[in-house]
């Protein structure tokens, strides 16, 4: 399978205001493509503003931000030819002392809202034969106890990137499942709920940018966390 070049591509960031969404759209310019910012925080946004193309402010727990998504590519780009997912929120502690509210919140931003989006937006990546890649995480491969609700949430995102990948083969869409491992991007330090334990050092994320547009390049389907601590060996 040829790679896949990104020199003119119009590609959504997920996750653009935090710290590897914004790297990860860095390195999308720096390798031809036009970013589209989408993230939370809209002085984050500016902050990239160099990067991307426009941007798009709100919440993956709002079904409506693919609908927003899809109004400005139509208005300025054109076409949509991938949808990086580097947003997420995380949550510690044992399962019995975690809020209800909590759990349907990791679950509608590190599950749902992806959905919810994806569903509104797997039409124009259709007409570009495009792209999705998401960032699962390691805990999706290797569950882990104090983050059971986090863990259940990611492997339900990996699930989900598998079964896309299967049904969008024959429509020439990429899914690309990306199971990074602890990256120093202070996501622990801004959990939902609860306190991180203590967490070895992390990769760095810059590198792990580099990675996951590689991946997006090179067509694989699931970059395990293996090859990503393999790649920055």
């Amino acid at each position: 399978m040829p790679r896949r070049s990104l020199v003119g591509a119009h590609v959504a960031v997920l996750g653009a205001s935090g710290v590897l969404g914004g790297h990860v759209a860095t390195v999308l310019h720096e390798r031809g493509a036009t970013v589209i910012g989408v993230g939370r925080r809209p002085e984050r946004l500016r902050a990239v503003s160099g990067v991307t193309g426009s941007s798009v402010v709100g919440d993956l727990t709002d079904a409506t931000l693919g609908e927003r998504l899809v109004e400005v590519v139509q208005e300025r780009h054109g076409r949509l030819d991938g949808v990086v997912n580097a947003a997420g929120a995380v949550a510690f502690g044992p399962l019995v002392d975690t809020p209800d509210e909590v759990i349907e919140h990791l679950f509608l931003t590190n599950v749902v809202g992806p959905l919810w989006l994806l569903r509104r937006v797997l039409p124009l990546l259709v007409d570009s034969r495009g792209f999705v890649a998401q960032i699962s995480g390691v805990v999706a491969e290797r569950p882990t106890a104090g983050m059971v609700a986090y863990s259940a949430s990611k492997a339900a995102l990996a699930a989900a990137d598998l079964a896309l990948g299967q049904e969008l083969r024959r429509l020439g869409v990429d899914v690309v499942d990306l199971r990074v491992p602890h990256t120093e991007t202070g996501l622990a330090g801004r959990a939902v709920a609860g306190r991180a334990p203590r967490l070895p050092q992390g990769l760095e994320p810059g590198v792990v940018a580099r990675q996951v547009v590689d991946a997006v390049e090179s067509r694989v389907t699931t970059v395990t966390a293996a090859d990503f601590l393999a790649g920055t060996s």
